[in-house]
């Protein structure tokens, strides 16, 4: 794996690059020595801020987590991405998306929990027309973390949701 490490408020030691070589890399096992692992470090406050993000062909695996330690965080992110490789190697496998970064060793270990997506719950509902700002309002109001709605300026299905910090993102897609 080629790693590209970079870090924000902070200078990436030689001790942090060790430890992301020795703990990410037991990812190897998973990727082909080609595959890209992008690795971020943020220190902001008390907050040690690890992102990891391994971008492939129609996918991307990223996790993010923070602790008061560098190191603790980088063990946690490495437990995220295990997971998240866990639960959608079947997917990948069958579907073929992406399986060019992954050895085929991992795609045929019949040992690993394949969990299927099973949609518990669907919802239909009207789309009501109206502007960001008060979607927001709405959200808040459903208690949702996130909420669909019709933008009254521009006639598209939107989604705004909730971002840390208490802020807000919208979302337009594009057809």
């Amino acid at each position: 794996m080629r790693y590209i490490i970079s870090g924000k408020n902070i200078d990436v030691t030689e001790g942090l690059k060790n430890a992301v070589y020795d703990k990410i890399g037991r990812l190897e096992k998973y990727f082909t020595p080609e595959t890209e692992i992008h690795v971020t470090f943020n220190v902001e406050k008390e907050r040690q801020k690890i992102e990891v993000t391994i971008p492939m062909k129609g996918n991307i695996i990223r996790a993010e987590q923070e602790s008061t330690d560098m190191y603790v965080s980088i063990d946690l992110v490495v437990e995220v991405i295990d997971r998240q490789l866990k639960k959608y190697k079947t997917k990948l496998a069958e579907k073929k998306q992406s399986a060019e970064y992954f050895k085929q060793e991992y795609l045929e270990d019949e040992d690993l929990d394949d969990e299927e997506i099973k949609i518990i719950r669907s919802k239909r509902f009207a789309v009501k027309p109206m502007d960001p700002e008060e979607a927001c309002i709405q959200m808040e109001l459903l208690g949702h973390d996130f909420f669909v709605f019709r933008n009254s300026e521009t006639d598209d299905v939107n989604v705004v949701y909730k971002r840390k910090g208490n802020t807000y993102g919208l979302i337009e897609p594009e057809f």
